[in-house]
Order: C-alpha cells, then sequence, then structure tokens
C-alpha cells in the first residue's frame, strides 16, 4: 500500500512539475505593431444560440483589424430558434463579411461536419474556429497575424478561460480551465503538445486536406481540436505552435449549473479512449489514479484504517504541486481572485473527477438537444 502510495505520488508530482516547467519555456509574445497581412477565415458553428450570441457580434464589431482582411462562416446547426436571423440583422449594417450557411450533416459529429462544410467554402488558408458563447478580444487577429509572421507555423492553439463571476461554481469551473491550459501550454513547452481548445485554434486550409480533416475520428461527436492537433503533431510537429498571448485570450461562458457541468465533461471524456498520444494517455491515468488515491486515503483515515498523518502528507505535496502550477496559470490569465476557493476546489475536485471517468464508461450525454453514446 505504502509503495502504490509513493509510485503515484512522485508520478504525479513530477507531471505537474514538467508542465510547470514547460509552461516556463513557452514564451509569452508581446505585440509589436508588425503589419497586417494574413487573411483569415472564421469559422463558428452554432446550434440555439440565440441568448449567447450578441455578446460574439458585439466583440467581432470591435476586433482592430481590417475588415478586408478576414471572413467570417457560421454554420447553421439545425438551429429552431432566432440565432440565424440575429446574425444576418447584425452584420446587415457592417462592413465585415460574414455569411451563414448550413451544415452539411455527413458523420455522427455535428462540429466536425459544421467545420468541414465551412472550409470548403472558405476564402483564406488560414482558418480560425471559434465558439458561438464566445467573446473575442480587440487584438485577436492581430495577435494571430504577428505570430504567424514571426514564426513557420502552420497550426497554432491558443489560449481560453471562462467569464468571472463571482459564484464558487464559476470559480471552480475557471480552477478546472486554468489547470488544463497550464497543461496545454506546458505540454507545448516540453514539445509534447496534447491539449488545445477549438474555441480558439488556428491552422491552414492546407493542413486540414493534408492530414484528411477529421477523417478517422468522424465517429466520436466531440474532439474537433484535439484529433486535429495529433494529426498535426505527427506530421508537422515543428510547425505547431501555442500563442501565448494575453491579446489572444478568447473568453466562454462556465456552464450555468452543476448538472450542465456534468454532461459537458461526460462529452470531454467520451473522446479520450480514442486519442492517440501516448503522453495524453499516460498524463490522464495518472491524474485519476492521483485523485482516486485521495479518495481512498480519506476514506481509509476516517474508518481509521490508515494513518492520517501520512495521509496529510499527501495532501500537502499534491496541494502545493496543483497550486504551484495554477497559479502560474492564473497569473498569465489574470485571474488570480479565483485561487481564493482554491482549497475547497482542491477536495471536491478528485470526488468529481473519479465521478465523470467512471459515469463516461457507461453514460450517454446530451449535448445541444442531442444524445450521443460514447
Amino acid at each position: 500500500m505504502i509503495l502504490t502510495i509513493i509510485i503515484i505520488s512522485i508520478l504525479y508530482t513530477a507531471l505537474i512539475w514538467y508542465f510547470a516547467f514547460g509552461f516556463d519555456k513557452v514564451p509569452t509574445y508581446k505585440l509589436t505593431n508588425l503589419p497586417d497581412k494574413t487573411r483569415f477565415s472564421i469559422l463558428i458553428p452554432f446550434r440555439n444560440e440565440a441568448e449567447n450570441l450578441l455578446d460574439l457580434l458585439k466583440s467581432i464589431d470591435q476586433l482592430n483589424y481590417p475588415n478586408s482582411l478576414f471572413e467570417i462562416i457560421f454554420i447553421d446547426d439545425d438551429s429552431s430558434d432566432t440565432s440565424s436571423k440575429i446574425i444576418t440583422e447584425f452584420f446587415s449594417e457592417k462592413s465585415i463579411n460574414a455569411s451563414v450557411i448550413t451544415n452539411h450533416r455527413q458523420t455522427n459529429s455535428p462540429k466536425k461536419d459544421a467545420i468541414t462544410t465551412a472550409i470548403k467554402q472558405a476564402k483564406y488558408d488560414w482558418i480560425i474556429t471559434t465558439d458561438a458563447d464566445c467573446t473575442l478580444p480587440k487584438y485577436w487577429l492581430d495577435s494571430f497575424n504577428e505570430f504567424i509572421q514571426k514564426t513557420n507555423a502552420n497550426c497554432i492553439a491558443a489560449p481560453v478561460s471562462y467569464h468571472n463571476q463571482k459564484s464558487f461554481l464559476n470559480h471552480f469551473q475557471t480552477l478546472d480551465i486554468l489547470s488544463l491550459q497550464g497543461a496545454t501550454i506546458g505540454g507545448f513547452g516540453i514539445k509534447k503538445p496534447f491539449l488545445c481548445n477549438g474555441a480558439n485554434l488556428a491552422y491552414t486550409k492546407t493542413l486540414f486536406k493534408t492530414v484528411n480533416g477529421f477523417e478517422g475520428n468522424s465517429n466520436i461527436a466531440s474532439g474537433d481540436d484535439i484529433f486535429l492537433l495529433e494529426k498535426a503533431a505527427k506530421m508537422y510537429g515543428k510547425q505547431l505552435h501555442y500563442l501565448k498571448c494575453e491579446h489572444a485570450i478568447v473568453k466562454t461562458n462556465a456552464q450555468p449549473n452543476w448538472r450542465s457541468l456534468i454532461e459537458q465533461r461526460l462529452r470531454w471524456a467520451s473522446k479520450t479512449s480514442a486519442y492517440n498520444n501516448n503522453f495524453g494517455k499516460l498524463t490522464g491515468l495518472v491524474v485519476l489514479l492521483s485523485n482516486a488515491l485521495i479518495i481512498s486515503l480519506l476514506l481509509l483515515s476516517v474508518f481509521g484504517y490508515f494513518s492520517l498523518k501520512t495521509m496529510s502528507y499527501v495532501l500537502v505535496i499534491k496541494f502545493s504541486i496543483d497550486f504551484y502550477l495554477l497559479h502560474k496559470t492564473a497569473v498569465f490569465f489574470n485571474q488570480r481572485p479565483v485561487l481564493k476557493s482554491f482549497i475547497p476546489a482542491f477536495f471536491i475536485y478528485p470526488f468529481f473527477s473519479v465521478y465523470i471517468a467512471f459515469l463516461s464508461i457507461f453514460k450517454t450525454y446530451t449535448w445541444k438537444g442531442r444524445t450521443f453514446k460514447k
């Protein structure tokens, strides 16, 4: 028992420290006023997003980048509300090149179909994907434009976080996504990229066609980002980069309640068994084992089968290394206030993550009014 505890604790501590080391290895990019010359096709799939679209549209209207250098393609995935009308009316008197097209469904993955449909109509080689419930920073496209000019990138992952609210549920989710972003950036820093977020992902149309798009994983509803990243890393590893720039941070909405959060995490967990990245699989296994270990030790200690002193050592080690990476990430994302919820979240998260892992084995999940199997 003690040997198992030591092995899991060492593996977990080494892994998180490795991510923290990698996080610092990715340089923070500062805008340098390079000329605007990269042309972008921005793809935004949506389904019944009427209540979220206005914030996104306003942020698009406030982008600093020249309107002549980008187009926006909204892909309507069988919406039953007024989403398309809201988009059309908003841009009717704007000089922004925006269009709404209908998703052409061919697979079990609506979002992958939407992106594939839009890429066929995109005018420009650089594709950027985001979501309809996001807001974009003013210098978003400027950041990508300069980074492309400074690097040999053909695939760029970029930062995503949640809008700040005062509730514990919001803080819990923000800490969770900050941990994912810390691991994402850290993975790029140690040359083992395994995570990204489709709410802020750019790649060339040439790359998409060369790796045959989403072919090979279209049976899985989610994962338009991770599976494409895996293909890009395999074929174009040296041209795969992370844009660690504060002006590139896209913000989205946290889930409004625990039930919605569980459904979202089930959707995320549904794709993990199909990952081809061995480092990503190892990371997921070590994190799951560490959380399961915490639960086991807490229960054993409560019932008197394990030493409280030894358990406290394990907790302190995990607490310290988790906070070390989270603090780095929170500073970059300018979200240090959420760290005040770290202590309660630290004790809740192991139960939450193990519960999601267990449910994902047996349960279907609902996404945008549709039910999907694993």
